[in-house]
């Protein structure tokens, strides 16, 4: 048990390793980050990354900070999220017009149900994605921000960090 505790530390600190060592100025990273997690609160399964990293791409953010962010939601955090999602859509578009017992599901209203589903859970997607990403773009920025290494110039005229010359725990590898 130790030993499984001790590698679970090791992943997770070269992750946090690997999170801080993303090339880019402490905007460009939070901005993808941001990006990523905004995405990540909407229920595409499958395209979240690639919607991820399109949106850093429109908004300068750093591509592989965006398609991380994503994982904001996984298998354990999909029906919660998506539950407070819809939700939040109910709570601002009101109930759904149509019922929800699964003996009025018939073909001549099925899609107008399908229709109601989906405009609240997008509208609440949005709205939590929105306010997640703010949240975690602001504190993304400003950690890189305290906390980043030297920057330096590269040739394409973007920020390159340089990585510390000392690691900070050699048992990790």
């Amino acid at each position: 048990m130790r030993r499984l505790r001790l590698k679970m530390r090791c992943r997770i600190q070269r992750g946090i390793r690997w999170l801080w060592s993303q090339k880019g100025s402490p905007g460009e990273r939070a901005r993808g980050l941001a990006a990523g997690v905004f995405c990540g609160c909407f229920p595409f399964f499958g395209l979240q990354m690639m919607l991820s990293v399109g949106l850093a791409s429109l908004v300068r953010g750093n591509r592989l900070l965006a398609a991380a962010g994503t994982l904001v939601s996984n298998p354990l955090t999909y029906v919660p999220l998506y539950w407070f999602n819809y939700t939040l859509g109910c709570w601002v578009l009101g109930p759904a017009s149509g019922t929800t017992a699964l003996e009025g599901v018939n073909r001549s209203n099925l899609w107008n149900q399908g229709w109601d589903f989906s405009q609240r859970i997008l509208l609440g997607s949005a709205l939590v994605g929105a306010l997640l990403a703010l949240l975690l773009g602001l504190l993304a920025f400003t950690l890189y921000g305290r906390n980043s290494t030297p920057v330096s110039w590269s040739r394409s005229g973007r920020y390159r960090s340089r990585r510390p010359s000392s690691g900070s725990d050699p048992s990790c590898g």
